[in-house]
């Protein structure tokens, strides 16, 4: 491990806004013990640097955001971010997503921003919009709570509507090219349109679309997972590798990577 990740490391058990192993048993308490207000809880699940989890909490003050990953290392960003800013309304949770019901009690959380995670083209109970990941999430959310994805990713996109087809979940607002749909009946869009990551800022300067969805999570006792074959993404995410791949090189990967050579994504890992 190199020294600037093992400096992170260190910085990180100083933040009062990270919660990591050793974990302190926070489900239910997390209102009157660290936020101490009554406020809405959202979470940005596989919040990678913590850019936008930052960014909301600043935009939306009478609201309460905690930024999900397991990279230490990248959250350590936001964490310092938050802090040096005095930002009262965020923390950060370093577990894996899968766990999340460890942590927050039921109807804890008022809302859920899934926000350009890898789409796992290989397994769907990875996949943060899977109904594997809703059974989870009802059990932590209020009911009827929010829930936007917004997503470089057309494999993604086209699997969540075909889940979101399957299941009974009122969709709110769905398009597949956010800052080219001019209906917004219901202000989401205008929401989704308000911050930009540095890496989705990425995506549109090479004209990439982002695609949106946002649903409430009725509470369901049965689930119907999709089984329909969806095209996997023909390209790598954006970086210094860049490259769109030929279709044998997108059937003997996920879609991601070439020739066995490490990936050098942006998509942040999930869960």
């Amino acid at each position: 491990m190199g020294k600037n990740k093992l400096k992170k490391f260190a910085e990180m058990e100083t933040f009062s806004n990270v919660f990591q192993p050793p974990y302190k048993p926070m489900a239910g308490h997390w209102r009157d013990t660290y936020f101490h207000n009554d406020n809405p809880i959202v979470l940005e699940l596989g919040c990678g640097r913590g850019e936008y989890t930052v960014g909301l909490a600043q935009r939306y003050p009478d609201k309460n955001f905690i930024g999900v990953d397991i990279k230490g290392a990248r959250m350590w960003a936001g964490a310092k971010e938050a802090e040096l800013a005095g930002l009262k309304n965020v923390a950060f949770l370093r577990t894996n997503i899968e766990f999340i019901t460890s942590f927050f009690s039921p109807d804890e959380i008022d809302e859920i921003w899934i926000t350009f995670c890898d789409p796992q083209m290989k397994k769907a109970t990875k996949r943060l919009t899977s109904t594997f990941f809703m059974q989870r999430y009802q059990q932590i959310m209020k009911p009827s709570g929010l829930i936007h994805l917004k997503t470089d990713s057309p494999f993604l996109y086209t699997y969540t509507t075909e889940m979101l087809r399957l299941n009974p979940y009122p969709v709110l607002a769905s398009t597949d090219d956010l800052y080219d749909e001019n209906t917004d009946k219901n202000g989401l869009l205008e929401d989704a349109r308000a911050l930009k990551t540095h890496y989705e800022k990425q995506w549109l300067d090479r004209g990439m679309k982002i695609k949106y969805i946002a649903w409430h999570l009725t509470p369901l006792t049965q689930w119907e997972e999709p089984t329909i074959e969806i095209e996997k993404d023909s390209y790598r995410s954006y970086g210094r590798n860049y490259q769109v791949l030929s279709d044998t090189e997108v059937s003997a990967s996920d879609g991601r990577s070439n020739k066995g050579k490490k990936d050098s994504s942006d998509r942040k890992p999930c869960p």
